[in-house]
């Protein structure tokens, strides 16, 4: 039996940036693991939606697919969205077996990743304890959500940085700019901002800009195609394939 197929799910964006820096970290996966099929679909904005994508899945023969969003908390999206798409799937294709995997994060391979993105924009590992970090993340009005990014940033705090603070660049606060002056009135000399987010786009520019405005010495690349999140979708997708289908339904 073939393995069922990887079906990436990522929000989708006006910006032409998002579209390519997903595909370009679906790419990676390819080449982690030859031979299985990924495909990517787009909630909105961008081409092929999931509906079309699992249409086409179907009229091919596709037995089953491991429908994998490419979110980083369980929020409006993953809980109802993504949920509400495939349960209308499941209902037009009855032959097409889909399973929903768990959201990306959070996970220590998120942090690795991050951590890449922060050394790659010039802090070098004995920087952590004179630098004060700012997590700065999309932002949601789930409490869920919200929860987990304070819980990475103090887990965060106990691998050596000075300080770190959580920020959002929308829905909640408070703002990458609010997160490095608060940074600064500790006494922070050196302020950097990561963006925990995976593809540019306008809540990422927002980061950037808050970044600068507040004079951050440091703004880490969005988490992008970073090799350890390419590893974390195989390992998402070999979550949901070694254990049983649960219905879409139970995920609304």
């Amino acid at each position: 039996m073939s393995s069922p197929v990887l079906l990436v799910i990522a929000h989708g964006s006006r910006d032409p940036r998002h579209a390519a820096t997903v595909h370009a970290l679906t790419a990676r996966v390819r080449e982690l693991r030859p031979g299985l099929r990924v495909e990517t679909g787009f909630l909105d904005f961008n081409a092929p939606s999931v509906p079309r994508l699992l249409e086409r899945l179907a009229a091919e023969g596709a037995p089953e697919v491991v429908a994998l969003p490419l979110l980083l908390t369980r929020a409006f999206h993953a809980k109802s969205d993504i949920p509400a798409v495939l349960r209308e799937a499941r209902a037009a294709l009855p032959r097409l077996r889909v399973r929903q995997a768990e959201v990306l994060g959070p996970s220590p391979l998120l942090n690795a990743a991050l951590e890449r993105r922060l050394y790659e924009a010039g802090v070098r590992p004995g920087d952590r304890s004179s630098t004060g970090l700012v997590l700065a993340s999309a932002g949601s009005s789930d409490p869920e959500a919200i929860a987990v990014i304070a819980e990475i940033a103090r887990e965060l705090r106990h691998t050596g940085w000075c300080s770190v603070r959580p920020a959002f660049a929308s829905a909640s606060l408070p703002r990458t700019e609010d997160a490095v002056r608060a940074l600064r009135a500790e006494g922070v000399r050196r302020v950097a901002v990561a963006p925990y987010v995976i593809a540019p786009g306008r809540l990422p520019d927002r980061i950037a800009a808050g970044a600068a405005e507040a004079g951050a010495d440091v703004l880490a690349g969005v988490l992008g195609p970073a090799p350890e999140l390419a590893r974390l979708l195989l390992d998402r997708y070999d979550e949901a394939t070694a254990t049983a289908s649960r219905p879409v339904a139970a995920s609304a």
